[in-house]
């Protein structure tokens, strides 16, 4: 314990550093939210356009945490991060004194990237907590990051305020980019990858992520099709608009097509030599275990960011409420991951995180399943009570989720985060398409079914004990000889 308490000391430091980190990307990413009427009426934008403003926000964050999983997993999270952070600051200024509607779409498509930055956080916690105690950490990770959002939407329009004029939302909007270039240097210079005497673990390869096993790789050239599919359904959208021709959307199809042909080849080069050559036992790991996780943050995170969008306009809908109101209760789902992802990850501390994510899972279909029997005879309490439980199990699940994420394979963290938290986005854009065709009471069903579905696939889990061989972690030579053992991690 004692040995335990110094290999990790100054890890609260970091949690905290990168929580802010995390925290700050998240206001960043909807700084546009709270202004969207008033940026409508500045700049005579129409419906449609506003709409496409909202949708493209989230496009480039699915090939970005891809992208930045890579990055992270070969050059740490602390230079991946500051980088971010500095490099966003840039379409963030862009769009805070943008004069047009392709010039808010260009900075807005940029600004999705910093949505990556959970990605980040993810690999730097996990090198920093032991693993009896990751879950939580991730958790408080999580879900105090991802309040950003709902600091933005009361805290900008405040600012705005203060700034006063007609260029109020630009001064707030822009202020987040400095705080961005301001931050950037003080996680740099306030943070390391690892503790003292730890080994930071890199990929042996770059630019997929490696498998151990044909069946793996296989895996994970069919799991890749969904994050591509997710931007052609976007770009569909966009067609159906005036926004961008039918010749530019095939044109993306396109290149999209292209994009997930050169990522089959590259999965293929940097996996083919240590495939034939056979990957020695204590090097495995089951990417049966990341297709899971794929598919659990698919239904948590993605049902979570629909859910919130449509929320405020089916309690105006079903009960009469005013808007104000109706916002109001549909904010308390967001809020409830304060507490709810660190409860799902001390959970899965507590008592394992196969059982309690199965178990949360199951939770959440039925959660969901209530939610879609909710109409205009309901109690309103009784309506905001179920949803409030429903969204405590959402994003639980989520904690726990991302309580097994780091301990599938360390050296590749990044890019299993990277990938589980892009299905969560591929899951919103979904649910969000779907929630166009059907009525509430239907989209409700649809995620409770989907739900189960995943409740029963989280059966083929393994405990990430049992799903790999346990790595130790080599120290410096001086500190071995004094404490006569190797920290195990």
């Amino acid at each position: 314990m004692v040995e335990e308490k110094v290999t990790y000391k100054g890890n609260k430091k970091i949690l905290f550093m990168t929580t802010f980190a995390f925290f700050l990307s998240f206001v960043v990413w909807f700084n546009m939210a709270p202004f969207a009427s008033t940026i409508q009426k500045t700049l005579q934008l129409s419906n449609e356009e506003i709409a496409v403003l909202l949708s493209i926000n989230v496009a480039l964050t699915i090939p970005a945490r891809i992208i930045i999983g890579m990055l992270v997993d070969r050059f740490g999270p602390k230079h991946v991060y500051a980088t971010l952070l500095l490099a966003v600051s840039i379409p963030c200024f862009w769009f805070a004194f943008a004069n047009s509607f392709w010039q808010l779409f260009m900075a807005r498509a940029l600004l999705s990237v910093v949505g990556a930055g959970f990605v980040i956080g993810i690999r730097m916690v996990s090198e920093w907590f032991p693993e009896k105690h990751l879950g939580l950490a991730e958790g408080i990770y999580g879900g105090w990051g991802n309040f950003g959002s709902s600091a933005a939407a009361f805290s900008l329009p405040l600012l705005a305020l203060l700034f006063g004029g007609e260029n109020g939302w630009r001064l707030a909007i822009a202020l987040t980019g400095v705080l961005c270039i301001v931050y950037a240097f003080i996680y740099f210079k306030s943070v390391e990858n690892t503790p003292s005497g730890k080994e930071f673990k890199r990929p042996k390869r770059s630019g997929a992520m490696e498998v151990t096993s044909y069946r793996s790789m296989f895996g994970l050239m069919l799991m890749s099709i969904p994050l591509y599919a997710a931007l052609a359904l976007i770009t569909w959208q966009l067609s159906n608009t005036s926004i961008i021709s039918n010749q530019i959307a095939t044109l993306i199809y396109v290149i999209l097509a292209a994009i997930y042909f050169y990522n089959l080849y590259k999965i293929w080069v940097v996996n083919r030599d240590h495939l034939r050559k056979g990957v020695p036992e204590e090097e495995q790991y089951s990417f049966k275990q990341v297709a899971i996780l794929d598919f659990a943050y698919f239904i948590t995170f993605g049902s979570e960011l629909a859910v919130i969008s449509m929320l405020p306009m089916f309690f105006e809908a079903t009960f009469s409420m005013g808007v104000a109101g109706a916002g109001m209760i549909a904010s308390s789902f967001a809020f409830m991951n304060l507490v709810a992802r660190p409860g799902g990850g001390w959970l899965s501390d507590k008592f394992g995180r196969k059982k309690t994510l199965i178990i949360l899972l199951a939770a959440t279909s039925v959660a969901y399943l209530g939610m879609a029997q909710i109409g205009s005879d309901w109690s309103i309490v009784a309506a905001v009570l179920l949803t409030m439980t429903c969204s405590f199990f959402v994003q639980a699940g989520e904690g726990a989720v991302f309580s097994m994420v780091p301990l599938v394979k360390k050296r590749l963290t990044g890019q299993v985060a990277g990938m589980v938290g892009a299905y969560g986005n591929v899951g919103s854009v979904l649910f969000l398409a779907v929630l166009s065709v059907l009525n509430p009471s239907l989209f409700f069903l649809g995620i409770s079914i989907m739900a189960f579905c995943c409740f029963i696939a989280c059966f083929f889990l393994k405990e990430p004990g049992e799903a790999r061989v346990t790595e130790r972690q080599p120290v410096k030579e001086e500190e071995t000889r004094k404490s006569g053992k190797e920290v195990a991690i």
